[in-house]
């Protein structure tokens, strides 16, 4: 079994090169461009001609494309790029993949639903984008769902882990900086770990490969729900009682109003697991332990 990873530096790609490994020979790229990186390959989206020829010369079984264009509010200004990296690329990638008979991994997010109510979102839900961030990736679930590729789509929420730039490291930082964060307090949804995410696909795709049927779209989150600021809260507790030199006295919740950004966010970013648990026979465990895990390691 040969797998292609895509984004191996990644929050997710990271964790998918552990979590791989049991299934297969996994070849894990980054988006470094140049003949001595990669071996040679292209793991860069914005590469077509590289990416199509590095697959053309793996040959996966399976293309996991932990890889995207993530900056939300950039993406509003940069919308060319994001179309570019979170649109085009995954429906090459699904194209090639088809035509090898192989199967393609992708994720994707919550942010292709309109945000409103307080029920969690089902994968039958009508989608609505509020940014161009949102739009770009429900246009590549649309592709490669209508798409003849076997594939498996994960949108998830809210994502952190050990590496890279997340919610949980940036509080983390702040605490240790301020004495007020004043976070807000309107938004829900489920903070959701790359190491839970890693495991769950290589679960997935064990089922998967014995039984196709199982191909499709899932929704992937821990259970129970959190606002940003009950995020955030958890995140000053877990850091300070692993003794962490702390500077906040104080986390205060504010409405979404008075911190507005360039691309509008969802109040409503909670996902209805119930297809993935029962299909591939998985227990999601609650939100709260894996981010004071990812804390303690910070600290």
């Amino acid at each position: 079994m040969k797998i292609l990873l895509l984004g191996k530096n990644g929050q997710v790609g990271w964790e998918l090169q552990r979590s791989l490994s049991t299934l297969g020979e996994v070849i894990a790229l980054d988006r470094s461009l140049g003949r001595y990186s990669n071996n040679g390959l292209s793991g860069n989206l914005e590469d077509v001609d590289g990416l199509i020829k590095t697959i053309r010369q793996v040959r996966p079984d399976i293309l996991v494309n932990a890889a995207a264009y993530t900056a939300v509010d950039k993406a509003e200004t940069e919308q060319m790029q994001a179309i570019r990296i979170n649109t085009d690329a995954p429906r090459l990638l699904a194209e090639e993949m088809e035509a090898l008979g192989g199967w393609l991994v992708h994720y994707s997010t919550d942010y292709v639903f309109n945000g409103q109510g307080d029920l969690p979102w089902r994968e039958t839900d009508p989608t609505g984008p509020l940014n161009y961030y949102g739009h770009s990736k429900l246009l590549a679930d649309q592709y490669i769902s209508a798409g003849g590729c076997r594939h498996l789509i994960f949108r998830t929420s809210w994502v952190y882990g050990l590496r890279g730039h997340n919610f949980a490291r940036t509080i983390f930082n702040l605490a240790h900086e301020r004495a007020e964060l004043k976070i807000v307090g309107d938004q829900f949804g489920v903070p959701t770990g790359a190491d839970l995410i890693a495991d769950v696909t290589a679960h997935a795709l064990r089922c998967a490969l014995v039984n196709p049927e199982l191909a499709g779209l899932y929704h992937l989150a821990p259970r129970g729900e959190t606002t940003w600021f009950d995020y955030a809260q958890l995140v000053v507790d877990s850091a300070r009682s692993k003794g962490a030199p702390l500077a906040v006295h104080r986390v205060v919740p504010i409405p979404s109003a008075e911190y507005p950004t360039p691309a509008p966010r969802p109040t409503n970013s909670r996902l209805d697991t119930t297809k993935l648990r029962q299909n591939f026979g998985i227990y999601l465990p609650d939100w709260r332990p894996g981010v004071i895990r990812a804390v303690e390691s910070f600290a």
